[in-house]
């Protein structure tokens, strides 16, 4: 075959994805691992040099490029993850310059929601579409915002966080420092607190299914309990989806896509959200079409990062010819 191809690196807090991409998106080979970021650095730098290897060899191809999308935050000039939460160990590590020495071709770094908006945009649910913003509400809410293709960077090329724009100052207390920020209010995490609180104070289908642990109830949990018809949990998700649309509003107001693609744990329980955000939405169409802002799930899975990542590298290369 002898295709040039392109790689690409979903680095998360668990596990490393690592596939061999073509300049067409096709998937060539791709592999997947447990990190252990606990190790450190280099040992977790070998492990991903020994993917890259194999998926090169399986997928018969020249290798032109690597990029990286990596749990944040990363230093995108120095090539370097920084001080990760979610990747104990590896602060301040130059994962661009060791992969780049390694296997003696380009590489680049980007943050991994900015990768996964990127690889959506590409050949995912944006497909073709020249303004998109990616929202992902799992553990966090994350956003990336794609225009003619490409990432749009903060200054000094920073990611934009806004998960952390305020919905309400007198909300729950982030750890960005912040009261009332949307990852607050409406994350798997806020919805998870939330539903424990309200457990404790009434009767709930929760407790039940957390086998009487209040500790288990989690957003999974009230999204079971809402799907069987309790009304506590169900309230739960209507105000998760109160949140959710009020932080998409405050997006479209702001940048107006042609799309809005959605990911995240909490959108495994998109069937008793969509109705309300639909709504919420609907209520702010007056200043702009915001109706016209097609909201759609991701559609590469959990490929969307190690595809993006790899288009990352194209694009790197194309930068630098």
């Amino acid at each position: 075959m002898n295709k040039e191809i392109f790689i690409g690196i979903d680095l998360g807090g668990t596990n490393v994805r690592v596939g061999a991409v073509t300049p067409e998106g096709e998937v060539l080979a791709s592999q997947d691992n447990p990190l252990e970021a606990r190790l450190g650095p280099q040992a977790g730098v070998e492990k991903i040099s020994s993917l890259i290897t194999r998926v090169t060899q399986q997928a018969g191809g020249r290798l032109q490029a690597i990029g990286i999308g990596s749990s944040g935050p990363v230093d995108r000039d120095l090539g370097a993850i920084q001080n990760p939460y979610t990747l104990p160990t590896w602060e301040n590590v130059d994962i661009v310059g060791m992969l780049r020495d390694k296997f003696h071709v380009p590489a680049t770094i980007e943050n991994d929601a900015d990768a996964a908006a990127l690889g959506e945009s590409w050949m995912g649910a944006g497909r073709g579409l020249p303004r998109l913003i990616m929202v992902t509400v799992g553990t966090g809410v994350g956003t990336a915002f794609i225009q003619n293709g490409l990432i749009y960077r903060g200054a000094g090329g920073v990611h934009c966080e806004g998960g952390h724009m305020i919905l309400d100052p007198s909300g729950p207390e982030c750890y960005c420092g912040a009261k009332g920020c949307w990852e607050s209010l409406a994350s798997g995490t806020a919805v998870g607190a939330f539903a424990r609180e309200q457990a404790t104070l009434h009767p709930t289908l929760m407790t039940e299914l957390a086998e009487g642990d209040l500790q288990r109830i989690d957003a999974a949990i009230a999204a079971e309990a809402a799907r069987r018809g309790d009304p506590l949990a169900r309230g739960i998700f209507d105000q998760a989806a109160d949140y959710i649309g009020l932080g998409l509003v405050n997006l479209i107001l702001l940048f107006l896509p042609e799309c809005i693609v959605l990911t995240g744990g909490v959108m495994r329980s998109f069937d008793l959200l969509e109705a309300r955000i639909r709504a919420v939405i609907g209520r702010h169409n007056i200043m702009v079409p915001a109706d016209r802002v097609a909201l759609r799930l991701a559609g590469l899975g959990q490929q969307a990062g190690m595809i993006g990542a790899a288009r990352a590298a194209m694009l790197h290369v194309d930068e630098k010819s």
